[in-house]
């Protein structure tokens, strides 16, 4: 009998700039809505524009990105209804992983979202956003990783990348916006070591819903279009092909 082996092959070039790209857009280094040059993408990470091309394809699969014939490359911009959309989604995949994670693995769950939690608590007193907000997702993410269900942990990571563009963008919204997040992802660990599933559900909905009333606020108020415009005119430093925190 011929033995197989599950062997990782490495990731190409086109991957590599896919996954730094994404992660930019996730942090804020791209604004939502914001005109991707090609040119200067790999003029940054030092490669022919086709690795560049084929990595915004991939993205564009994902939603992340959208191509427009004739225009160019677009980070994508989300209506009111999109944003609710993900975050109905969100809180339904959620609370069922929360569910699963409970049965499966309830003490590892909680370490891990309890660690999670203390480097969260690091970032912020460092005022360090960007790694807060990786921090932030590491958290949601751990739900599906001890949940025990792939399909589960597959669906969700299909909107991840436009969870964390959605929160970077909307994360100066509300002055208090750390302070309440550290709260409530307590909450979250008390709720489920306690098995609250009622009690997740609300505070999941309080929770993930504050992201639509916040692109309310700044769509109608103009602040939307003014931090998306000052993200854009700022001069951003070349993109490295390793992102660091």
């Amino acid at each position: 009998m011929i033995r197989r082996f599950d062997v990782e092959m490495p990731k190409s070039l086109t991957e590599i700039v896919a996954a730094r790209l994404r992660q930019a857009i996730m942090d804020g280094e791209f604004a939502l809505g914001e005109l991707i040059s090609e040119e200067s993408l790999a003029e940054s990470f030092g490669v022919s524009r086709t690795p560049v091309r084929d990595a915004l394809t991939l993205l564009q699969h994902t939603g992340l990105v959208q191509i427009r014939p004739k225009r160019g490359s677009f980070v994508y911009s989300p209506s009111a209804d999109d944003v609710r959309e993900i975050c109905d989604f969100r809180i339904i995949l959620e609370l069922q992983a929360l569910r699963r994670a409970h049965s499966l693995d309830r003490s590892g769950t909680a370490q891990a979202l309890q660690s999670l939690h203390a480097q969260m608590q690091a970032a912020a007193q460092h005022d360090d956003a960007v790694h807060y907000g990786r921090l932030d997702l590491q958290f949601h993410e751990a739900f599906f990783s001890h949940a025990g269900n792939r399909y589960l942990e597959e669906s969700y990571g299909l909107v991840t990348g436009k969870i964390g563009a959605l929160r970077t963008s909307m994360s100066q919204q509300f002055s208090n916006a750390r302070e309440v997040s550290l709260a409530e992802h307590q909450s979250v660990i008390d709720l489920f070591l306690q098995g609250d599933f009622d009690g997740l559900h609300s505070l999941l909905a309080d929770h993930i819903g504050r992201t639509v009333e916040a692109f309310r606020l700044a769509s109608t108020s103009g602040q939307l279009g003014e931090h998306h415009a000052a993200l854009a005119a700022r001069a951003r430093r070349p993109l490295r092909m390793v992102s660091g925190n």
